[in-house]
């Protein structure tokens, strides 16, 4: 099983990212696919999770409206599009893959978010 992400960087206050995930190893499309994130000194938070459909999604509070999660089963990838960043938004952002709704079986190594001016 495989986890990469892709798309991380530095980015300036109110700029965007699209954070991607390519999974690989296990069957992508019965999975519930999540982003998480662990700023410097903060516990790992859920950021966003989708649904294997594609249509159940589920953001936290703090990026709703922000962020938005998708996934395309297809290319068996799951992407974060990040707009309006904020200095609070840097953390690395983990994607993950599970079973069910509510578990993360599997987890990527990780992408590095900097939002600077």
């Amino acid at each position: 099983v495989q986890l990469v992400e892709s798309g991380g960087g530095l980015a300036q206050p109110g700029g965007s990212l699209r954070l991607s995930c390519a999974a690989s190893g296990f069957d992508f499309s019965q999975y519930t696919m999540s982003w998480h994130r662990q700023g410097p000194g903060k516990e790992r938070e859920l950021v966003a999770r989708i649904g294997s459909f594609g249509v159940a999604t589920n953001h936290a509070d703090s990026v709703r409206g922000r962020f938005t999660i998708s996934r395309a089963n297809a290319k068996n990838t799951v992407y974060l599009q990040m707009n309006n960043l904020k200095f609070d938004d840097t953390a690395v952002y983990y994607c993950s893959a599970g079973a069910k709704w509510n578990t993360y079986d599997y987890w990527g190594q990780g992408t590095q978010v900097t939002v600077s001016s």
